[in-house]
């Protein structure tokens, strides 16, 4: 154990503490979809659809998702295709590829039974150390931690650490913390009500402590600095692109979409023709060009941008704009865009970008 980051682990009231934040928990928790009950493949889902995603957004993606698969074997056994476009508009795409990888591995090697010890279901893809200990707490009451960005929160403030919490190397102090004070006869609950606490009460900016529970174990609030914590580093800003996106009308008003490619970003899901141009001012001579040089397709475009996309990843920006025109259908042949009717694209799974490029422009063309 690292004894420095956490010099007060040993000052602190185990039972107290335990006993004061569940307690908490079992009075105030929201009631979840995802609680009505313990099935292990639900706690898995739910906790990857909440990785970087809010739960209000969650809920309803959350039960459609189990209405469309409500078993391991009915998502195993599912289409890429249907899994992609029951999460569109989640984001982050890789993880229901990796999750639906999983659960059929868990179906050919464990009988369609999540496994319930940490090497095994850590060994599963898309299962890092914050979902194994979700699942194997939550679902099986093991006395595993489960440690994100909520929990790190809660941590660096009850504690007084005072650890970097971006850094990587700092989640095994963390972990460590919590494996030190974690309810043995109640993971499921001490778990949840962490990340409970961080999400309605030790908010990453003002914290409200005196509606706290632990608040009487808090060395931060004690000491007056849980403003101050935790100590979290900047991300390097987003890198931008430019990009030019094509709309583009067969003569019998179908669109004209593509696939991405099977790996990289949004892998695999459907979008308009677009391309990342060089300068702004000249985005429908490059995307003319480009349309030419990649597709092999003779197209035209309307003079002037239609609209103005802005997506933000992690790491990237992507500034769109968007040029409608036309193209005749003959010319697609043996070219990897197809023509599909409006109707037809709702079984497709677009990027949430490509979405607001449709909505705000496509679908509007067409009812004028």
């Amino acid at each position: 154990m690292i004894e420095e980051p956490l010099k007060h682990l040993q000052t602190i009231n185990r039972e107290e503490f335990q006993k004061d934040l569940i307690s908490w928990f079992s009075r105030e928790q929201r009631d979840l979809p995802w609680r009505n009950d313990q099935d292990p493949y639900k706690v898995w889902v739910s906790e990857i659809m909440l990785q970087q995603t809010r739960v209000d957004t969650v809920i309803p993606y959350f039960n459609r998702f189990i209405e469309k698969f409500p078993t391991i074997d009915a998502l195993a056994s599912a289409d890429e295709e249907d899994v992609l476009k029951a999460w569109e508009g989640l984001g982050y795409y890789s993880r229901v590829r990796n999750l639906q990888t999983a659960v059929r591995e868990v179906r050919e090697k464990y009988e369609g039974i999540v496994p319930d010890t940490p090497k095994e279901i850590s060994s599963l893809k898309g299962v890092g150390p914050y979902t194994a200990g979700a699942i194997l707490s939550i679902a099986y009451s093991k006395p595993e931690p489960a440690v994100d960005g909520n929990v790190m929160r809660v941590f660096s403030r009850i504690l007084s650490i005072w650890l970097d919490i971006a850094k990587p190397s700092s989640r095994k102090v963390f972990e460590e913390a919590v494996r030190e004070l974690i309810s043995k006869e109640n993971p499921s609950y001490f778990n949840q009500a962490l990340m409970e606490l961080g999400a309605l009460i030790c908010t990453p900016t003002s914290p409200s402590c005196l509606l706290c529970p632990v608040r009487e174990h808090c060395q931060a609030f004690e000491e007056g600095v849980q403003t101050d914590l935790p100590v979290k580093s900047k991300k390097k800003s987003a890198r931008k692109l430019t990009m030019a996106a094509a709309i583009l009308f067969t003569e019998d008003d179908r669109v004209v979409i593509h696939k991405r490619p099977g790996k990289g970003l949004l892998a695999n899901l459907w979008e308009f023709p677009n391309f990342e141009v060089g300068n702004a001012s000249s985005g429908r001579k490059q995307l003319l060009q480009l349309m030419e040089e990649e597709y092999k397709v003779d197209c035209s475009l309307k003079a002037g941008v239609v609209t103005k996309i802005q997506h933000i990843f992690s790491h990237i920006v992507w500034d769109i704009e968007v040029f409608v025109g036309s193209v005749d259908s003959n010319t697609l042949e043996g070219s990897e865009l197809i023509a599909v009717t409006p109707i037809e694209m709702e079984k497709y799974a677009f990027p949430v970008s490509h979405q607001k490029i449709w909505q705000e422009t496509g679908a509007g063309i067409l009812q004028k």
